[in-house]
């Protein structure tokens, strides 16, 4: 089922259903909504955009009626046959030959979700993966724990003692495939009617995820150390989720003392929690490496979540959480009966590739490369700087730049498509859809060459700069 971002304008003259209806409508028609896919129900897209149920059915009608999309009894709503659309569109306009919707070709991509995956240890890990099979005796075939395998939640708990400074028992380690399904988790461990404090810009699919849940969110504003706690103290949430180490999208890093004021807000009720969501703390190019909120945490207030997808590769879909001990015994009355989703044999080959050194090899080179190429990009962005203030530098996997002469993010992204460059504008972390302040952008450099990373960026400088 496709999750739909869609952000209403309560100001727009157009009826709130009427936003929803041209939103599916492009989508289908651009080809982002495909053939035969289903839409959320009206009463969860009612919940996550927050607004009542028959705007929904009144949106979801017209597009049925017009044959976007059909009704399935006790299935839900579906987009309808592509061939069909492109008929009605052919005999409105009374065109021979239906209008073919080609995707733009971009010669460089600037994703800040990318990772470099040229530089994967395919052979250690194919070497690992066959000598764990030859190994094993069918053991790893059988039905593991719900938490996790033993010995990888022992080697997580030394790994995240010796490299982010948390201390815990392997007990309040929960191993699960990506975030998302340990969100699902905490949901049931945290209950419902939850108000949840989040920063905007944010992550997007955190947002979604606690909006399917039910919870009430609060924005929260932010300054340059993060969330405002004078701000958090004085609304109603109950748990903040934050990104202390590396702020995503802005990078910003929440200094000790804003951290020591963050603790001391969950400290002062017993049912406040913070979740840490330190998703890629492995990569910093100038200092230490900041240490996790987690380490601070005396009085078991954060739920601390990390991941190897932007370490290792996205698809080992391997994340953790640590529960404080309070909640611990809450997961194990509410969720005990799960099972777990990560195969035992994918848990065996991770801890096997983390116990014998080969992932702190893999962290290094990965760092040298990266910082090389964060380097080369910040020397080049230094010709943007009277255009663009340049910010987020020294850690993570992207840079975000801000417009000064008062261009619109539009017209940033418009120009760079000329140039055949994709980048990604701030708005598209405005989950709170109240506007964030002068157009901003994410140019991120994981998955780019050295080469491309020059290129794309004369590119930019040749489009961006030329008109400024």
């Amino acid at each position: 089922m496709n999750e739909l971002s869609i952000v209403l304008n309560n100001q727009d003259k157009k009826h709130l259903y009427e936003q929803i209806y041209e939103y599916i409508k492009s989508e289908i028609k651009g080809g982002k909504l495909l053939v035969g896919e289903r839409l959320p129900s009206t009463r969860s897209l009612a919940g996550y955009l927050q607004i009542s149920r028959s705007t929904v059915e009144l949106a979801y009608e017209q597009l049925m009626a017009e044959g976007y999309l059909e009704s399935r009894p006790y299935k839900g709503f579906f987009v309808c046959k592509v061939e069909e659309l492109y008929h009605i569109e052919v005999t409105e306009t009374k065109k021979t030959k239906s209008q073919v919707i080609v995707p733009k070709k971009y010669e460089f991509e600037f994703s800040p979700n990318a990772v470099d995956l040229e530089n994967f240890p395919y052979a250690t890990w194919k070497r690992i993966t066959k000598n764990t099979l030859n190994e094993d005796r069918g053991g790893l075939f059988s039905l593991g724990s719900a938490q996790g395998e033993t010995e990888l939640r022992s080697t997580i708990a030394r790994y995240l003692y010796s490299s982010r400074g948390v201390s815990c028992d392997r007990e309040q380690i929960i191993v699960g495939a990506g975030n998302d399904y340990l969100l699902m988790l905490l949901n049931k461990i945290l209950g419902e009617n939850r108000n949840i404090a989040m920063e905007n810009p944010t992550y997007p699919k955190a947002y979604r995820m606690f909006s399917s849940f039910g919870y009430k969110l609060t924005r929260i504003d932010m300054d340059e150390s993060g969330m405002r706690v004078d701000c958090l103290s004085g609304s109603s949430a109950d748990v903040a989720y934050v990104m202390p180490s590396h702020q995503f999208p802005t990078g910003i890093v929440m200094p000790i003392g804003r951290r020591t004021q963050l603790l001391k807000w969950a400290e002062a009720k017993e049912n406040r929690y913070i979740i840490e969501d330190d998703y890629d703390s492995e990569f910093r190019y100038k200092g230490k490496p900041i240490p996790a909120l987690k380490a601070s945490d005396s009085y078991e207030k954060v739920i601390y979540i990390g991941t190897f997808s932007k370490a290792i590769a996205p698809a080992i879909r391997i994340s953790y959480m640590v529960l404080p001990l309070p909640l611990l015994q809450q997961y194990q009355e509410k969720c005990a009966y799960l099972s777990s989703t990560v195969s035992r044999i994918d848990q065996s080959i991770l801890n096997e590739f983390i116990k014998n050194g080969y992932f702190e090899r893999h962290l290094n080179k990965m760092r040298k490369i990266y910082r090389e190429k964060h380097d080369l990009m910040l020397l080049r962005l230094k010709r943007f700087e009277k255009s663009f203030h340049i910010m987020g530098d020294y850690s993570g996997l992207h840079f975000l730049i801000e417009c000064r002469d008062g261009r619109s993010e539009k017209e940033l992204i418009e120009e760079a498509e000329k140039a055949k460059v994709k980048v990604y504008g701030m708005s598209a972390y405005d989950v709170f859809g109240q506007g964030i302040g002068k157009a901003a952008l994410l140019l991120g450099f994981a998955d780019l060459t050295k080469d491309e990373i020059v290129k794309g960026l004369d590119l930019l400088e040749k489009v961006w700069l030329s008109t400024s």
